[in-house]
């Protein structure tokens, strides 16, 4: 295994593998062979342990695995996952439903559609492991069950992206990048170096913040190859990246994580500083909001909702509101550089809600944004 251990949808892949194999009668393996990267091309295997395989009867199956990790904070650590296989069948005519999911106790999905929240990678993980195994006008159904995860979603910011009932599947790749750990800004800071030296000189970046950043960039628009994750480490990777040689950054990320900026809060780590609610209130407060919204605002249980409440009263202040936290993203931003002898790094910042829309850009985020989209850099 990996020394950082492995997400949440590779120990999923890992039962899923495990359910499969069980229907089609092979010996239990305590550890599954999993294709961990479906995008290389490359055949190689990664030995990933499962804790027990069991039959339910006729074409039913069940697998568990339990998440490991690695090091530093996660959630996920000891999560007990269980998913339950059983073959469907598919027309001669359909190749396209083969791989069907639902979501059980635990497992999180989106308020209105009910849809399981799955990330790209996840949905590509299960596919490129479980393909080669099924037989010929065979499907298999998986159901996804997280004994916990709807205690332990309690402690995620799930519910601001509207996603309910339990944990999502959004992780972006099968090692865990700790996004408060010193080591993920060194890997962080060694990739922006090996960006720099390439043939020709990568001068623009797009710092994503957290995993539904990544995850939600590309579907903007936005290419890879500029995507950058920046966790929790956002003042240091501004500084890493302007002494690196980059000219054009863009701050993209969830307006609750990114208003932390514009009250001049850099290491955006929940357990060291907050003051979100502060922040929105003092950007009120410039904005010339009466009274009664000021106090709607500083008293609200969240961002987001804060932010519902004043639209509910007048649209336009809200919009113009989340539009003036952009801004002063972007000037903190320029100030934080500026303190730490950087002039020339642009910065701008877009801001996307619980909707996983993009709600407001700063003056130059709205550039920057679209400068880089649809770009093709090979």
């Amino acid at each position: 295994m990996a020394d950082s251990g492995y997400t949440l949808p590779v120990w999923v892949a890992a039962a899923a593998r495990a359910a499969v194999a069980q229907l089609l009668g092979e010996p239990f393996q305590a550890e599954q062979p999993l294709q961990l990267d479906p995008c290389s091309g490359h055949p190689g295997l990664e030995p990933v342990p499962v804790v027990a395989v069991a039959p339910l009867g006729e074409g039913r199956a069940l697998a568990v695995a339990r998440c490991e990790p690695g090091p530093g904070l996660d959630l996920t650590r000891g999560l007990v996952v269980w998913v339950e296989a059983s073959w469907h069948p598919l027309a001669e005519s359909s190749s396209t439903e083969w791989l069907q999911l639902e979501a059980g106790e635990g497992v999180g999905v989106y308020a209105e559609s009910r849809r399981l929240c799955l990330s790209d990678f996840a949905r590509r993980l299960l596919e490129h492991n479980l393909r080669p195994l099924l037989p010929p006008q065979r499907g298999v159904l998986l159901r996804l069950i997280f004994p916990s995860g709807r205690r332990l979603a309690e402690r995620t910011s799930n519910a601001a992206f509207g996603v309910v009932d339990g944990l999502a599947l959004i992780g972006t790749q099968a090692e865990v990048q700790a996004s408060a750990a010193p080591d993920q800004l060194a890997a962080a800071r060694a990739e922006l170096a090996r960006r720099v030296a390439t043939a020709d000189g990568a001068t623009d970046l797009v710092l994503v913040i957290g995993e539904n950043g990544l995850d939600l960039a590309p579907r903007q628009g936005l290419p890879p190859a500029l995507l950058l994750k920046a966790g929790n480490w956002i003042g240091p990777l501004l500084v890493a990246a302007a002494e690196q040689g980059m000219r054009r950054l863009l701050l993209f990320g969830y307006q609750g994580k990114l208003i932390k900026l514009a009250g001049g809060i850099f290491h955006t780590h929940h357990h060291l500083a907050d003051g979100r609610l502060e922040v929105l209130t003092c950007q009120g407060v410039l904005q010339g909001l009466p009274a009664a919204q000021l106090q709607a605002l500083a008293t609200a249980a969240s961002v987001d909702e804060a932010l519902r409440g004043l639209a509910a009263w007048d649209g336009d202040a809200a919009a113009a509101l989340r539009h003036r936290i952009a801004a002063a993203v972007e000037q903190r931003s320029r100030d934080y550089l500026a303190r730490h002898g950087q002039h020339d790094l642009q910065v701008g910042a877009v801001l996307f809600d619980r909707n996983r829309e993009i709600c407001a850009s700063g003056p130059l985020g709205q550039q920057l944004l679209q400068a880089f989209r649809g770009r093709d850099l090979g």
